[in-house]
């Protein structure tokens, strides 16, 4: 059972008898997190401080101050501590009663592809695009949208309050003054600000404690808030490039930042204190593009992200994360916790286009984003890494990829280099740095993945191609002996097609955490994104003659996360007294699976994009106010998902709030994982042997009470799909229908993964889940 891994690890670990480290100097101290599940019913939050403090004594050692150990007090949206303790101390505090888990603070990172910059027209969507009344939320509705982040640039146009309303009166929070940062700092768009940083000498040896202000230092967090919710803003752009309104999907709703990431990353300490901050300040929504590496995916109950979620979406609070940039591999995405809603991330349809011009005056297509100052005749030689190699570089193809060290600066002084680039190979910007360096007039890279993907080089020339126009150039360059050719400046070309595309870094399922469940949920625009960001303080990012631009070109999950983040404030203002699920649900079934070319979407490599991809497929914030249709889930589907998941009753009892005397089922198992009431459905290690049958109930949301839904169903040849019963009659004293859905194989074995979709209609609207059923 997972969960009790996590208490495992740490008795394990402690293999030495305690009296062996008697005379012995104290032993290492760290940042562990402790979990204590829900607030006990009646609990003040001094109360638990006192508790926790309590707690701490007693394994701390005569003389020892559990204040000056306690990091943070977690108690308001769930009960658990942050404390530096030796690994002795971790091991007993987890035998205490009362505990679920112990665990190391993890440090997690932002889910931005750093070295990316790209753009972003707001409100963009693929095939339906709402009309100012649709697209933006009821000016009375203030929905709140917290965002765990880097912090925020509260001087950017994005966040001006103007023609906004007073502050809501249930909003709880503080604007925390800090280093540059006063309570005046923030305003009725942005109503809150804090920071997560300490005073306490002992507690902040490390870095990534040093933020002592909300004041964003990165740019991340300024860039998503102003996605979700920024204010309108006229003539944005980035150096000219993608100019137009800046807007974020819901202009109306506040923004609350939380500042839990700093210079090293985001300590899994610091994202639970804005966890607990945010449920008890009176958010509704949290937008979080940040995760844990796919390599260090932690069980539920010792992942920060999913604790922080499963309180706030028992709140009410729809948590919406993004799934990661570890793509394209398989069964990379992290953030998969059936409670949070999960964003993959695709193009838009705006291209930045830089092409090379040879001799002859050909055009070949390119794309980065630079401000070349060549000449736009082609007068520059052209050499291909491989023949600019030095003599101490081996043969093994790696100066073809220009690889540091491998090419002879005399070779190449003056000219322009074509060089490969694979999946795995060294970080382009340090690689063309070295060309900059070693006199290089500019670079060409050569890439079918990344070519969708424009990077920013700013005055240093520099574009991107596709395997097919390099085997253009190098054609010419074989049939001339002195092959000229220039990069052009940057262009912004629009309606480029197929978009959307999903974007190659975006990390794909299956779930390795819960099989049972379908992941990613939706994607949306995380590719070209031109959004709010801070003054630079790096010269070399400017192109001369200019200065400093308040809105920045980036890409990554973390810029598609506050898409759907705006989508569901938009949904929620619509409809408040919608749950979580409902806003999941509306999101999830009504989103797209075409491009702008009326095809299937496509990954990066051209393929079909299946659920894996892109969940149900392209966000469509229209649709998604009037879905017909919903999922609910509420805490008692999450209870029997955690007992299905292998969570003992005792443990389930302090996670969450459960009923007195509440028992997991009899029968609780993983393969019941996929009856979980999702917008979606996955069914793992089907053998074909003996029927799936999986279980859904729909609620009738729409507009007329009386209404009647029928099924249509799309499955792959292997595998017989019947939905039963077919048709779905709601009435005004029925608004609530139990269906199943039967997979059966057709063939003897079932291997691999198959992808189709069960639809629902009255004629007006649809509702679409997609499945996927994983064969042994």
């Amino acid at each position: 059972m997972k969960g009790s891994v996590v208490i495992g690890i740490f008795l394990s670990l402690w293999s030495l008898a305690p009296q062996q480290f008697m005379g012995m100097q104290e032993a290492k101290r760290e940042v562990y997190v402790i979990y204590m599940g829900a607030v006990p019913v009646a609990s003040s939050g001094d109360m638990l401080r006192e508790n926790h403090l309590q707690l701490l004594s007693s394994v701390l050692r005569r003389g020892q101050s559990p204040e000056k150990t306690l990091l943070w007090s977690y108690r308001h949206g769930f009960s658990g501590f942050a404390a530096r303790l030796s690994k002795e101390e971790a091991v007993a505090i987890s035998e205490k009663a009362g505990v679920v888990s112990v665990f190391l603070d993890p440090i997690y990172q932002l889910h931005t592809t750093r070295s990316w910059d790209f753009l972003r027209q707001t409100s963009l969507e693929t095939d339906s695009k709402p009309d100012e009344e649709a697209a933006s939320s009821p000016q009375t509705s203030d929905t709140i949208i917290g965002f765990l982040d880097t912090g925020v640039w509260p001087e950017s146009s994005s966040f001006n309050d103007k023609e906004m309303g007073a502050v809501p009166g249930r909003w709880k929070g503080v604007c925390m003054a800090g280093s540059n940062f006063s309570a005046s700092s923030c305003n009725k768009k942005l109503i809150g600000a804090r920071y997560y940083s300490s005073d306490d000498d002992m507690a902040t040896p490390t870095k990534w404690l040093s933020g002592d202000s909300p004041r964003d230092a990165s740019g991340h967090g300024t860039h998503t808030a102003s996605t979700a919710a920024g204010s309108s803003v006229m003539d944005a752009s980035y150096y000219g490039l993608a100019r137009g309104i800046a807007k974020g999907g819901s202009t109306s709703s506040r923004i609350a930042m939380y500042r839990v990431c700093f210079e090293d990353g985001c300590p899994g300490s610091a994202i639970l204190a804005g966890f607990d901050d945010a449920i008890r300040d009176g958010v509704d929504l949290m937008s979080v593009s940040l995760g844990a590496s796919k390599f260090n995916r932690p069980d539920f109950a010792a992942d920060p992200i999913a604790i922080g979620a499963f309180h706030a979406v028992a709140k009410g609070i729809t948590v919406v994360c993004s799934a990661g940039n570890d793509g394209p591999s398989s069964a990379s995405l992290v953030n998969t916790a059936p409670w949070i809603l999960t964003v993959a991330a695709t193009t838009i349809d705006r291209d930045f286009e830089s092409d090379v011009v040879l001799g002859g005056n050909k055009a070949i297509k390119g794309g980065a984003i630079n401000f070349s100052g060549l000449q736009k005749s082609p007068v520059y030689p052209l050499i291909y890494g491989e023949a600019a190699k030095s003599n101490s570089s081996s043969n093994d193809g790696s100066a073809s990829h220009c690889d540091l060290g491998t090419l002879e600066a005399n070779k190449i002084r003056g000219k322009i280099v074509l060089c490969n680039h694979s999946t795995g190979d060294f970080s382009k910007t340090f690689r063309t740095e070295e060309l900059k360096s070693s006199g290089a007039v500019g670079a060409i890279w050569i890439s079918d993945m990344q070519r969708g993907v424009a990077d920013t080089y700013n005055s240093f020339p520099v574009t991107q191609i596709s395997s097919q126009a390099a085997d253009e150039i190098l054609s010419y360059m074989n049939s001339t002996k002195n092959p000229v050719g220039t990069i052009l400046a940057t262009v912004t070309v629009t309606k480029y097609r197929p978009a959307p595309v999903v974007a190659y870094f975006s990390s794909r399922g299956p779930s390795t955490e819960a099989s049972g469940i379908l992941k990613p949920d939706v994607a949306a625009p995380g590719v070209n994104i031109l959004a709010a960001w801070i003054p630079g303080e790096d010269s070399s990012d400017v192109p001369p003659g200019q200065k400093p631009s308040p809105f920045k070109l980036v890409s990554g999950t973390s810029m598609s996360c506050p898409h759907v983040a705006g989508v569901a404030a938009t949904v929620k203002s619509w409809n408040p007294s919608w749950s979580p699920a409902a806003i999941r649900s509306a999101i999830m079934t009504t989103a797209t699976q075409v491009n702008n070319d009326d095809a299937p979407l496509t990954t990066e490599s051209g393929s079909t994009a299946t659920p894996y991809d892109i969940g149900a497929g392209e966000v469509s914030p229209t649709a998604a106010l009037q879905p017909g249709l919903v999922y609910e889930a509420g805490p008692e589907d999450y209870f029997r998902f955690l007992c299905n998941y292998g969570y003992p009753p005792s443990k389930l009892r302090l996670i969450a709030d459960t009923p007195e005397g509440y028992k997991c089922p009899e029968n609780s198992s993983k393969q019941l994982i996929s009856d979980l009431n999702y917008p979606s459905i996955a069914i793992s290690n089907f053998t074909g042997k003996e029927s799936k049958i999986v279980n859904r109930i729909a609620t009738n949301v729409g507009a007329e009470e009386d209404a009647t839904y029928a099924v249509s169903v799309k499955s792959p040849p292997e595998l017989d799909v019947q939905v039963v019963p077919n048709k779905l009659h709601f009435s005004k004293n029925t608004t609530k229908l139990s269906y199943q859905v039967i997979f059966s194989a057709t063939k003897a074995s079932v291997k691999g993964d198959l992808f189709g979709s069960i639809t629902w209609s009255d004629g007006i609207h649809r509702v679409r889940s997609p499945f996927a059923v994983r064969g042994i």
